[in-house]
């Protein structure tokens, strides 16, 4: 199977996640969409992430509602930090029947040189750039990187989300409803 990772602190997951994992599941070209919740992504380094099992709860319930996503915590029962080529590359050793690939939004693009063996990912793995608003594409992309121009987006974010909970505003419709609800009940962001 072609798998697509699509890592993230997702703190707290937002619609805007569930429109990249469920577009890329079904016109990414892929069987299957994982969810790969991170423990902390080495360059955000402003706050610590919220804790993993409520990320992780909150990503099921997004991969719950969305055919061929999937939810995985197998980043996190790796050494810290656990850099991304190294996720795919102990990903490949446990599922070698597998084929993974990366998603990451057209934001990430710019910054993708600065992350560790981003070469070989490409190389290795290939890569999947989602479009963000704000964050064109533009010019010839190397070999193995390809972009899912259609897809639909939202400017949205998890700092927003997280900002607008702090601020006591309603936060449906940026978040599923049901990650709304988790969010209420647990008191986080608050």
């Amino acid at each position: 199977m072609k798998i697509a990772i699509y890592s993230g602190s997702f703190d707290p997951i937002h619609t805007g996640h569930a429109m990249v994992a469920n577009y890329a599941a079904q016109w990414g070209g892929v069987d299957e969409v994982w969810l790969m919740v991170s423990r902390r992504n080495p360059l955000k380094t402003d706050r610590e992430p919220t804790d993993d099992d409520h990320r992780l709860a909150m990503a099921g319930i997004v991969a719950g509602k969305c055919k061929g996503v999937r939810v995985s915590d197998f980043e996190m029962h790796l050494p810290y930090p656990s850099y991304t080529y190294v996720t795919l590359c102990r990903l490949r050793d446990e599922w070698p029947m597998h084929d993974f690939t990366l998603i990451i939004g057209s934001d990430n693009w710019i910054e993708f040189p600065r992350w560790r063996d981003y070469d070989k990912i490409i190389e290795e793995f290939g890569l999947l750039i989602y479009p963000r608003p704000g964050w064109e594409i533009s010019g010839n992309l190397p070999s193995g990187v390809r972009v899912l121009e259609e897809g639909p987006t939202a400017f949205i974010s998890s700092t927003f989300v997280r900002w607008a909970i702090a601020e006591g505003r309603d936060v449906d419709y940026f978040v599923p409803t049901e990650v709304a609800t988790y969010i209420k009940e647990h008191g986080l962001y608050r």
